[in-house]
């Protein structure tokens, strides 16, 4: 389906429409961001979005935009406001990745700069496709201790890069 260019809101229409029709304009339903990281803990081990989950780390999806689309929608949705939102992005990060390492996902895409725009393209169109990877046996717990020390460095490295971040000799 094509869709018209022309077919979008004029400007000023958000000021004659009905308030309150959007989700996002009621309070939400979790405040709390331990309340709300068990709600997407629970919803995340539905047997569906767990396939999907597993699928999308399985064909180079990083666990960074998985977890960006979780938590836009949980605010779509009038779950959170985006303050909890950004409360929540550690946590459900982390809770992806632990769902990713115990399936066996190998080589899992951690950030969004990991790979550039091409390569995502190409990974996404092959996922698109249906063109699985073959897995690897499984690994020893040696290397999945190694690859969650290397998962807490990157994390480490992530956090402590920014703006505001005291320079360290």
């Amino acid at each position: 389906m094509i869709e018209n260019p022309f077919d979008s809101p004029i400007p000023g229409q958000s000021l004659t429409d009905e308030p309150g029709n959007a989700n996002w304009e009621h309070p939400p339903q979790y405040t709390d961001v331990g309340e709300a990281s068990e709600f997407v803990w629970e919803k995340m081990h539905d047997e569906k979005i767990l396939d999907q989950i597993v699928s999308f780390l399985d064909n180079d999806i990083p666990v960074e935009a998985i977890a960006r689309m979780v938590l836009f929608g949980g605010f779509m949705e009038g779950k959170w406001t985006p303050d909890v939102a950004i409360l929540l992005s550690e946590i459900v990060f982390k809770q992806i990745m632990a769902i990713g390492m115990k399936a066996g996902v190998e080589n899992m895409k951690l950030f969004l700069k990991d790979q550039g725009n091409t390569k995502f393209n190409k990974s996404f169109t092959e996922f698109k496709l249906g063109k699985n990877k073959a897995k690897e046996s499984a690994t020893s717990k040696n290397k999945a201790k190694e690859f969650a020390k290397e998962i807490e460095k990157e994390l480490e490295e992530k956090n402590n890069s920014g703006l505001m971040t005291k320079e360290t000799n």
